[in-house]
């Protein structure tokens, strides 16, 4: 379970999606597919955003539903990393370390939801 914060930026989710967004947009510095690179980029900035957003509201309620936000938005990294596999914009090292952050990325974020709901028991 993470330890109470007070900052969003104290958050290891938090973090780990600020390393998603940077890992992202350094494999994707070369792809010419401009719509392609901007979607997979804007849904891996989206995970941190999402949970800092979510921090800073007025309630567990809602922190929690932009935690499930950012946690789709991970997902949907996922779909795209899939994706640039197969237009041959990843190589297989490269799909293998995304795909696999994307997943320990999100089941840590299930994680932390799981903590915030048992806070309102």
């Amino acid at each position: 379970m993470e330890k109470k914060s007070f900052n969003f930026e104290d958050l290891e989710i938090w973090k780990e999606g600020m390393r998603l967004s940077v890992t992202v947009y350094k494999l994707t510095k070369n792809c010419n597919d401009y719509s392609f690179k901007d979607q997979i980029r804007r849904a891996s900035v989206s995970v941190p955003s999402n949970i800092s957003e979510g921090f800073e509201r007025q309630t567990n309620k809602e922190f929690i539903q932009f935690l499930y936000i950012a946690k789709g938005s991970c997902a949907e990294v996922r779909t795209q990393t899939y994706l640039a596999k197969e237009f041959g914009y990843l190589n297989q090292d490269d799909y293998k370390v995304l795909m696999e952050y994307c997943k320990f990325l999100s089941s840590k974020i299930q994680s932390f939801i799981n903590s915030r709901k048992n806070l309102s028991k």
